[in-house]
């Protein structure tokens, strides 16, 4: 049930962290992947690893913030193999940190164009054609920030709850041709994007002492649950914000 094998996956920023995690998990499952990140030489590495391990793999690098780049990468999937099968909306960025106060509206439209505005692009490009097939998988990589408020990360929660929303919409506008649209909110994460949220020691395991499981999460803690979500096993599941966090968002109690 949780085989991927003959299934096309598309994953945006794929070159490292969990986007590469899923991109790996993905491809063990039988997947022919493309990776795709800003950086043609990131991508090629990762293409290199795959191809060393006889998997299929395409590189195709691409600025989800652009829309004709967007058009670019699909064009060049679609020519290779085809089709796509399974799309999973992971590159982000937030380039701000601090009170929206003092947020310019340069900073608000580049949170909400890579983040939010790009996920529309990508399922208007790549959903009709799996309408035409009647079957295929979105998944949003969302965050737990969608869930909470913040005094210093509003833009992105914002930004995140609104990648929530939009799954719920595109669900509900695209289940009756199969198409499954779901978002997985990871907690933190041992990446490069949250480095400075776990690099300080003492703060890192402050951290795990308000999670129940005690420690922060890797990224292949978030591959899985990407193939779950794609293959048979999640066949019945739609809509839905898959939280992985290791309890944090429901401790109740501190230490």
């Amino acid at each position: 049930m949780f085989s991927l094998d003959g299934k096309v996956a598309l994953i945006t920023g794929s070159s490292r962290g969990i986007g590469k995690s899923i991109a790996e998990q993905m491809a063990n499952a039988g997947a022919k992947v493309v990776v795709s990140s800003r950086k043609a030489d990131a991508c090629e590495r990762v293409r290199a690893e795959f191809a060393a391990r006889g998997q299929e793999a395409l590189s195709v690098p691409c600025n989800i913030g652009r829309k004709e780049e967007l058009r670019n990468l699909v064009d060049t999937v679609m020519a290779q193999w085809g089709r796509i099968d399974i799309l999973v909306c992971n590159a982000a960025s937030n380039p701000y940190f601090g009170p929206m106060l003092n947020a310019s509206d340069e900073v608000f439209d580049k949170i909400m164009t890579t983040n939010v505005k790009s996920v529309l692009w990508l399922a208007n490009m790549v959903l009709p054609q799996m309408a035409e097939r009647r079957e295929g998988t979105m998944v949003i990589v969302s965050s737990i920030s969608a869930l909470r408020g913040s005094s210093q990360l509003g833009l992105y929660a914002t930004s995140k709850s609104a990648e929530a929303g939009m799954c719920r919409a595109l669900a509900c506008e695209w289940g009756p041709k199969n198409i499954r649209v779901n978002c997985i909110a990871p907690g933190l994460i041992r990446t490069d994007f949250a480095r400075a949220l776990w690099e300080d020691e003492t703060k890192r395991k402050a951290r795990e002492a308000l999670t129940p499981l005690r420690r922060i999460g890797e990224p292949k803690d978030i591959g899985g649950i990407a193939v779950f979500l794609a293959s048979e096993a999640g066949s019945f599941v739609t809509g839905q914000l898959i939280v992985a966090d290791g309890g944090v968002t429901i401790a109740g109690e501190r230490g």
